[in-house]
């Protein structure tokens, strides 16, 4: 196989040392270098030197964890980097050192046989940093909420049942109370706030319990908890706004998208980047998300069409867009292809099948510039008239009823 690069160099990362191999090849002639750096800067700094003295252009590594970031931060713009998926380049069976790895990966690309990951921006990457520590605050503190519940119960303390947010405002102020040793009822309901649906019996009846100073130690540590994480949350917000100023076209289109808030749109960008280029089309973006049938096919039978597991950052919001777009009023053309979708195969394959539109949309949103366009939710009506009648007319037969169709006449 010809080889694409003639110098080169795989690196087998690790948390405290880089095994290099460069490999250079003069006429057929093919000759390789090892070397192990430590992954301290000054040393990293010598693998630069190091590589930069053999003439290297290009530089593979695989994506271990987060070791390889501070890598690839001190050699991008020296050499063309390659990000090689794991999975993607041990498929042979070989001996397995830290050399032979660093030299399996040299030779995979010199022939072009990697293909390297999507590493967006430096400011992309910021971002999205600061977007995933966000939805991790958030699920720590969704915990801790479910921990209060779980002490309440404890106590047969029924705050769920009459609130629905137990953190809330109302919520809020009967736990501080309950914590400072206030137990009748009555005072507790007193802290409510005048929108609460429940009746105050219910209310009443359901803050009657047997708390216990080991009750109350608990809801004070937890409510402490969930408050610097607000705490933790407003600095963070401030600092995606931030981080968002050179995208704020991006997230005002982004936002035209029925069911893309800010915060979403911040997700978004900061999964998928600003710069559609790394995609050639729209369907390779979805490939990339993993929501669209895997291709398994053998003997000419399709053996699975599974959609694969994609990333758990950008997937769960895609559902959270899918879900809102799907109850927003007016309908528009994805509520109808959700619910066109639903009723052959059932919610789940509709869900991925609306986000496979979505993330369409977004990918010719952020390419073209341009705001999203609704079709509106008489499409698949309009572009198939004679289905639209044919499943009406059927619906009414199911209904006992027959049908005459005639063409309306023109006034």
């Amino acid at each position: 196989m010809e080889a694409l690069y003639p110098k080169c160099a795989g690196l087998d990362v690790h948390k405290a040392n880089v095994v290099a191999c460069v490999r250079v090849m003069a006429r057929t002639e093919v000759t390789y270098q090892t070397r192990t750096f430590q992954t301290t800067t000054k040393e990293l700094l010598a693998l630069c030197a190091w590589l930069t003295e053999h003439g290297c252009t290009h530089v593979a590594m695989e994506a271990t964890g987060v070791y390889w970031k501070p890598v690839w931060h001190l050699l991008e713009g020296s050499f063309t980097l390659v990000l090689a998926n794991a999975t993607q380049i041990k498929g042979i069976a070989r001996p397995k050192t830290d050399v032979s790895d660093a030299r399996w990966i040299a030779d995979l690309l010199a022939h072009g046989l990697i293909r390297s990951s999507f590493v967006p921006e430096q400011p992309i990457q910021e971002l999205r940093t600061l977007t995933r520590t966000r939805k991790q605050l958030v699920q720590e503190q969704t915990r801790h909420i479910l921990r209060i519940q779980k002490t309440l119960e404890d106590a047969n303390i029924k705050l769920d049942n009459v609130l629905s947010d137990i953190v809330g405002q109302s919520g809020r102020a009967m736990l501080r109370a309950l914590i400072q040793g206030t137990t009748d009822p009555l005072t507790l309901v007193a802290l409510a706030h005048p929108k609460v649906k429940a009746s105050r019996e219910a209310l009443a009846e359901a803050l009657r319990g047997q708390v216990t100073a080991h009750h109350r130690f608990l809801l004070k540590l937890h409510l402490d908890q969930i408050e610097h994480i607000e705490e933790a949350l407003a600095a963070l917000d401030k600092e995606v706004d931030d981080a968002l100023l050179p995208f704020r076209a991006e997230v005002q289109l982004l936002k035209t998208i029925p069911g893309v808030s800010g915060i979403t749109a911040a997700i978004l960008l900061a999964e998928l980047g600003a710069d559609m280029a790394h995609f050639p089309t729209a369907q390779h973006l979805v490939s990339w998300a993993r929501l669209c049938p895997r291709n398994d096919e053998s003997a000419g039978k399709r053996q699975s069409t599974r959609v694969r597991k994609g990333s758990r950052w950008l997937k769960p919001a895609l559902m959270q867009v899918v879900l809102a777009a799907i109850r927003k009023k007016p309908p528009t053309y994805l509520r109808a292809q959700y619910y066109r979708i639903q009723a052959r195969r059932g919610p789940k394959k509709a869900r991925v099948a609306v986000a496979a539109s979505i993330l369409t949309a977004i990918y010719f949103v952020l390419r073209d510039k341009v705001s999203y366009r609704d079709l509106g939710p008489d499409y698949f009506d309009k572009s198939a008239p004679t289905k639209a009648i044919e499943r009406l007319v059927r619906r009414l037969n199911n209904l006992g009823k027959d049908v005459e169709l005639r063409d309306r006449t023109a006034a």
